[in-house]
């Protein structure tokens, strides 16, 4: 059983590092050093659908596999796991499939660099909202994510000494 949730464990520090690597390092560095915004928006753009989709998939993967040996589990902290594990996945494909096609239609009914809006027009307004709700869907993905690291991990110390 310990192969099955060191599995578990990595998959899930895979997302989580790969999220916070994206969140802290790629959307700032892209923004810092590409000639344009428009550019970094589309690197940023492309990097945040592997996050989206891999933390769905990962997340679903996770929740199907805490089926396995859970008579031995504590059945609130399971629930938890089991609970957080669906926010992440839902978490993911909000981000990617409501929030990214809004965001992806709004750049064309816009049709030009977001910076040539005016600061009030109300499609700019609009893409800047979305983005604010793309960015806090993210960090409640990756603190679910953290979260269901420690439980993982618990569940495993507690494994190994039975």
């Amino acid at each position: 059983m310990t192969l099955l949730s060191d599995f578990r464990i990595l998959l899930l520090v895979l997302w989580l590092g790969a999220a916070c690597f994206f969140s802290f390092a790629v959307a700032p560095s892209a923004f810092a050093v590409l000639p344009s915004r428009e550019a970094a928006g589309t690197v940023v753009n492309r990097t945040l659908a592997i996050i989206n989709y891999s933390g769905l998939i990962i997340g679903l993967i996770l929740l199907a596999s805490s089926q396995v040996s859970r008579q031995s589990v504590n059945r609130v902290k399971l629930l938890l796991e089991q609970g957080l594990l669906l926010f992440l996945a839902a978490a993911c494909a909000f981000g990617q499939f409501v929030i990214g096609a809004r965001l992806q239609n709004l750049r064309g009914q816009i049709g030009r660099p977001i910076d040539e809006l005016a600061v009030d027009d109300s499609l700019r307004v609009a893409f800047n909202n979305l983005h604010g709700y793309s960015v806090t869907i993210l960090m409640a993905a990756m603190i679910a994510a953290v979260i269901i690291f420690f439980l993982l991990a618990q569940r495993a110390r507690n494994s190994e000494n039975l």
